[in-house]
């Protein structure tokens, strides 16, 4: 399995903590976020981007809003980890970065953390050779678990978007709902 490039959040601004209590944040929930104008704009792009379905396109949108999401409410628990989305989703990010007033707006004033979240990409195979597979695997077990409690299990329509999801699927042979029940490693 090859990854064009995945991306790591930076957070450079102070802000409120966030409990690591489940939701259910629907994908209307999530549209809400970017206004209908803005997310049609961003599916419209990604569609003319990649020659995609609209539905496709909708779905590639969803999951890199829940990506912003989960940078925004687990600022403490993923700040500098690497969370392995494909590269198409990394381009949705930075369409949103270019719109810059609203890119503020959306994190500073609608996503839970109210902070600005930096971008800083990274080749998959640079981050692979960084901190070694044991560190890999436990950066992946902190934010699945925090993914499903916030959107709820995986779905064959994220296999497409999260990296490491479709590896520990196709892979290593876990069922979705396995991953979805996936826990944190414990401190060693």
């Amino acid at each position: 399995m090859t990854v064009q490039s995945a991306s790591r959040p930076e957070s450079r601004s102070e802000g409120p903590d966030r409990d690591t209590v489940t939701v259910n944040v629907t994908v209307t929930d999530l549209k809400r976020l970017l206004g209908d104008d803005l997310h049609a704009e961003v599916v419209a792009h990604t569609v003319a981007g990649t020659g995609c379905a609209p539905a496709d396109a909708e779905r590639q949108v969803t999951e890199c809003l829940r990506y912003l999401y989960l940078v925004s409410r687990y600022r403490e628990e993923l700040a500098g980890l690497f969370l392995p989305v494909e590269q198409h989703i990394d381009e949705i990010w930075h369409y949103l970065i270019l719109q810059t007033r609203e890119y503020r707006a959306l994190c500073e004033e609608r996503l839970p953390g109210r902070f600005f979240v930096h971008h800083r990409g990274i080749p998959y195979e640079s981050y692979q050779e960084e901190p070694g597979r044991r560190q890999a695997a436990e950066e992946a077990l902190r934010w699945i678990p925090l993914y499903c409690g916030a959107f709820g299990p995986f779905d064959e329509g994220a296999l497409a978007h999260w990296t490491i999801v479709r590896y520990l699927h196709e892979q290593m042979g876990m069922s979705l709902e396995e991953i979805s029940t996936l826990s944190p490693l414990a401190s060693a």
